[in-house]
């Protein structure tokens, strides 16, 4: 017995140095992280909505994290050239990537062979907002109202545009509902991003766009678009005389999208918590909502854990959604 114990006390020994060392690392990394600035990656070109919105959290952001917070672009394949440099980027919670319902959700199912998916990839961090989209036309479009608009687009079939931030996102998918809820036709054509796509809209190359309501608000209110309608339960307050489609009576159907922080599959638990404990700061912030509403977003966190629930039950609605409409990509 005793030469046996005798033998163990090194084992012992090494084991309990690596149980010190694997500890000390944990706290290491809860303790110092963040050490370097944080990057974001969109997976669009600045000045769309995503960019609208992290430009509202980045200052108290910064201050939560106690790093520069950089917002980088990564754009093409409706978010997915963004989406995967992130999960192939090192799991440390330095680079993550902040982004829309098309990226997680929408993308996986609309792919016949996706690059990615999302909850195997990545390690959801916190959902930052909700937000209705509105149905936006040129300004010289001879219609002032959803319902005039589906008059003037079935007596002018395949004659209309209608502008997307890129194939298989949500402001590809939507009006691929209205068309078969109405049953109008207007031809798709995808932008890298939805500022090249309104840069078109408001020159008239395009006719009609389905876009997040802070960026459609934006225009609206400068008059170079006009807003038809809003595709959430309620009116929007940022497009306070703006109708949901379900008011006009010409469909019936409700599309809220939303924005979150997803790091790659692998990060740690402390780094993920961290940072999510960040969002959920900036998000309490009384000016931060104030700001988003004004926008047209919904202040709207999740954890990390609870992220990852809504996560799970929003791929398969939309997976369904894709197949009703027929949208499918290579």
């Amino acid at each position: 017995m005793k030469s046996v114990i005798s033998m163990n006390k090194p084992t012992q020994c090494i084991r309990i140095l690596l149980l010190s060392g694997l500890l000390s690392l944990s706290f290491h990394v809860q303790a110092v992280y963040p050490e370097k600035p944080i990057k974001i990656i969109i997976g669009f070109p600045a000045g769309g909505p995503l960019d609208a919105h992290i430009r509202l959290l980045v200052d108290k952001l910064q201050t939560s994290l106690g790093q520069t917070v950089i917002v980088d672009y990564k754009a093409g394949a409706g978010g997915t050239v963004g989406a995967q440099f992130v999960a192939q980027s090192p799991a440390d919670g330095y680079t993550v990537l902040l982004a829309n319902t098309g990226t997680m959700v929408i993308n996986p199912a609309i792919y016949s062979n996706p690059p990615y998916e999302t909850l195997r990839d990545f390690q959801p961090i916190a959902r930052t907002a909700q937000q209705p989209l509105a149905l936006i036309v040129n300004k010289d479009v001879p219609a002032n109202t959803l319902k005039e608009f589906i008059a003037y687009a079935k007596a002018n079939p395949g004659k209309l545009n209608y502008g997307s931030a890129g194939n298989g996102g949500i402001s590809h998918l939507v009006p691929e509902m209205l068309k078969s809820e109405t049953g109008i036709f207007m031809v798709h054509i995808p932008f890298k991003g939805s500022a090249p796509a309104f840069t078109d809209l408001i020159a008239g190359h395009v006719q009609f766009m389905a876009e997040s309501v802070p960026q459609a608000a934006n225009y609206a209110k400068q008059g170079k678009v006009k807003a038809l309608a809003v595709t959430s339960v309620k009116r929007n307050p940022a497009l306070p005389n703006t109708p949901t489609v379900i008011e006009t009576g010409v469909a019936n159907f409700e599309v809220v999208g939303f924005y979150g922080i997803l790091a790659p599959r692998g990060t740690p638990p402390e780094v993920t918590n961290k940072l999510s404990q960040a969002f959920k700061e900036t998000l309490e912030s009384s000016e931060v909502q104030k700001k988003m509403i004004d926008q047209g977003a919904d202040p709207a966190y999740l954890n990390a854990e609870q992220f990852s629930k809504f996560l799970a039950a929003e791929m398969p609605r939309w997976a369904k959604a894709v197949k009703q409409a027929g949208a499918k990509l290579d």
